[in-house]
């Protein structure tokens, strides 16, 4: 990585922040003036709006309906450093995201309340770089340094709203009168120039109520879910040519090879890839991912590749290094995969959001209760939770533009609300029987066992958005096979 230039007398009437230890010392005027001329008109004119924006324009409108003749601020966020000047990658917040189809750092949606009522949308966004004062080749976010973004005016060809420069926009917020309501959490500056003007309980009334919006997906989400399933697929398919690889470094060698399908297929990984193989298999979130990979042992592979639109896929394979499930682990696996489908079949519209994760539950305290594992009656197992040392978490949640979405949501919208067409869900039940818990038979100690699909809430019942990955133990065992070649 270079370092960038700097200046010492800026060519216009903002300064360039001079940067300590550059090799230049100054900028002539000599230079600035040659960068500042002969360069090609590169505005993008007649540009077709993104995909979603009839979406994003309905969900605007319903949130504009919710909060009547409120000015509402919904900031995508800004850089964060990693290490001293360089930052982490930029990923829009989820609210910004999923109200404009944007995903620009800085950016911010104002909802104006209009004279004759609703709301008129503005975009407050970065116009291009500067190059009567040299911003575009001397700041470190400069167009030459990071890469050209969109003119205020292709912005709104592309999006569908009307932009304008978001550096106004904090001396605006300030001189704003009436109620005005933000998303917290992304942008210092914003929140700061609102500091006398909100109230934490009603700036969270507005993040709970877009949590809530999302929990329906509309079509085009659920497209692009499907998306980041298929390229999720695969990944793991990736996954499974390599495990030799793994086996001779580490589980390293199984998280760079599927972020290079995320990559390449989308945008990233939706969250941190668990590739968890032997005992590593019982933490729930193995993401350290530097453990040793061996024949005999099992391999959990918990991933997701996110699109480019921020969509994420959130899929779980419990896979035989070797290929082949000894006995043991063919029966903690088939137990897994019976609770699985008791969950599944409880998806549907109506039935309550807990009914998959109970019937899930009571499968594997059947099983428990079967192995002499924890003393049954099973519902004094259910009742007691005792269950819960072996399964450890809640069998599902919500899945979109985030791994566990509508997360703000009120408790009696989501866990405790019913379930309703255009949901999308996970099912991921698991049986875990830690290396160190003495109060099951050794044999069993250090297998960890999770599968997870991704599942659609439809008119007449479901749809498993993952159903191309083999899910039974010996449907999961020809597959390996098959890939392997």
């Amino acid at each position: 990585m270079t370092e960038e230039p700097t200046p010492q007398t800026p060519a216009a009437e903002e300064p360039i922040k001079q940067r300590k230890n550059g090799l230049y010392p100054a900028v002539s005027e000599e230079l600035a003036e040659n960068m500042r001329s002969d360069w090609a008109d590169t505005e993008l004119r007649d540009l077709a709006p993104i995909a979603q924006a009839p979406d994003t324009a309905r969900r605007r409108a319903a949130l504009s309906a919710r909060f009547p003749g409120e000015r509402l601020v919904i900031p995508a966020g800004n850089l964060r450093t990693r290490s001293n000047d360089t930052e982490y990658a930029f990923r829009a917040s989820t609210e910004y995201a999923y109200l404009t189809g944007d995903q620009t750092q800085d950016g911010v949606l104002v909802l104006e309340p209009a004279a004759g009522g609703g709301h008129d949308a503005t975009l407050y966004l970065l116009p291009r770089s500067n190059r009567a004062n040299g911003e575009f080749w001397l700041d470190g976010q400069g167009e030459l340094w990071v890469g050209r973004r969109h003119s205020l005016a292709e912005a709104e060809q592309l999006l569908g709203i009307p932009a304008e420069d978001v550096r106004d926009l904090p001396d605006l917020l300030r001189g704003a009168a009436g109620p005005v309501r933000a998303v917290r959490g992304h942008d210092a500056g914003i929140e700061e120039a609102l500091r006398d003007k909100v109230t934490a309980e009603r700036d969270e009334e507005l993040r709970v109520f877009i949590s809530e919006q999302r929990l329906v997906k509309d079509a085009f989400e659920v497209g692009e879910l499907q998306k980041a399933v298929d390229a999720t697929v695969r990944g793991f398919e990736d996954v499974v040519k390599v495990l030799d690889k793994a086996e001779a470094t580490s589980e390293r060698y199984i998280e760079g090879t599927f972020f290079l399908r995320a990559r390449v297929d989308g945008n990233d990984i939706g969250y941190g890839s668990i590739c968890a193989a032997g005992p590593h298999a019982t933490t729930l979130h193995w993401v350290r991912n530097d453990g040793p990979v061996r024949s005999g042992e099992l391999l959990l592979l918990d991933a997701g590749v996110e699109t480019h639109t921020l969509y994420t896929a959130d899929v779980t394979r419990t896979l035989p290094i070797n290929g082949t499930y000894d006995d043991l682990q063919r029966k903690i696996y088939d137990a897994v995969y019976e609770a699985q489908e008791a969950g599944i079949a409880a998806v549907r519209p109506g039935a309550k959001f807990r009914d998959f994760h109970d019937a899930a539950q009571r499968v594997l305290a059947e099983k428990l209760v079967e192995w002499g594992i924890v003393e049954g009656p099973v519902e004094r197992v259910l009742e007691l939770g005792l269950q819960r040392r072996w399964t450890l978490h809640g069998t599902g949640h919500m899945l979109g533009l985030d791994v566990h979405d509508c997360a703000v949501a009120r408790t009696e919208a989501y866990v405790n609300g019913a379930l309703e067409p255009g949901m999308v869900l996970t099912v991921e039940p698991g049986l875990y029987f830690q290396a160190d818990d003495l109060s099951v038979p050794e044999e069993y100690r250090g297998i960890g066992v999770r599968i997870e699909d991704d599942i659609l809430v439809t008119e007449d019942g479901n749809r498993n958005l993952s159903a191309a990955l083999p899910r039974t133990a010996s449907d999961v065992e020809a597959w390996m096979a098959r890939v392997k070649g």
